[in-house]
């Protein structure tokens, strides 16, 4: 297992998408970092702070990973590398971990990379608040097991389809698809329960306030605990959760158990099934 990890690792070391993704994480880093703050400074809507830029990234590896590991693990196949790792002797269960470690760290890589681009970016130009420094380092990490999450999914679908092509089509339109739930989902709980009612006062003319108004989308009762659950169970609603939260967010720890449990699953499933898998 060591010796394919070392194989594995300085394949990935080698990989110019690798590089051009954690490059182009750091820049944007830095480029989000700089716009946040001449926004602030242009329209002084909100105070600058570091957090409030700090989690996008979460959103960007929901895209960032899936097409990563369909180009690595994909290569795997249209090069022949993985029948040539089962000839000499490697099991498929250490191939697949192999894979799944090695692109669980890149994309923990692409995550650092952009969290160094804004504080290099940003120490000097933000403000500091120590009050929500630990729960800012909580989120981090809890964001940090979402993205071997990402990654434990679309290594799955990757191992077990030997079309790069065709792996990088469903792994990327699957990424598109849960965002696109995830977003939905997000904006139907964040309705607000009334609006606030106003009438014409026929003595005055004037417009004043009234009785608040039912809103007839807010979700109540199973149906928003529904939503809710998957809200917090799709990596995908946790990024968008994450990337709003500005370093606060309810319930990190359940979210991280959440995503430990899709890696696990998924694992799992992906490792039993490719070791019944022809491989050609």
């Amino acid at each position: 297992m060591s010796r394919l990890l070392s194989a594995d690792f300085a394949k990935l070391k080698k990989n110019k998408f690798f590089w051009i993704c954690m490059i182009g994480m750091f820049l944007f880093g830095i480029f989000i970092a700089v716009m946040d703050y001449i926004s602030t400074r242009q329209y002084g809507d909100y105070e600058a702070q570091i957090t409030n830029v700090l989690f996008i990234y979460a959103l960007t590896v929901a895209i960032l990973i899936p097409a990563f590991v369909s180009l690595f693990v994909g290569t795997e196949y249209s090069d022949g590398t993985i029948r040539n790792k089962m000839i000499i002797g490697h099991t498929r269960t250490c191939i697949y971990l192999s894979n799944f470690i090695v692109c669980s760290i890149a994309g923990l890589g692409f995550c650092l990379s952009y969290i160094i681009g804004v504080i290099v970016a940003g120490l000097p130009l933000y403000t500091i608040d120590t009050g929500i420094l630990e729960s800012t380092v909580i989120l981090v990490l809890c964001s940090f097991v979402m993205s071997i999450a990402f990654t434990a999914l679309y290594v799955l679908t990757a191992m077990l389809c030997q079309n790069k092509a065709l792996t990088a089509v469903i792994n990327i339109l699957t990424a598109f698809c849960l965002l696109v739930i995830s977003l939905y989902i997000t904006s139907r709980l964040s309705q607000p329960e009334v609006y606030p009612g106003f009438g014409l006062n026929t003595e005055t003319g004037k417009v004043e306030m009234a009785e608040d108004v039912p809103n007839p989308s807010y979700l109540r009762g199973t149906e928003r605990e529904v939503y809710q659950f998957f809200n917090d169970f799709l990596p995908t609603g946790q990024a968008v959760n994450i990337t709003q939260a500005g370093g606060t967010a309810q319930s990190p720890g359940l979210l991280a158990a959440y995503s430990a449990s899709i890696i696990i699953v998924s694992t799992g499933v992906g490792m039993f099934v490719f070791k019944k898998k022809d491989i050609k």
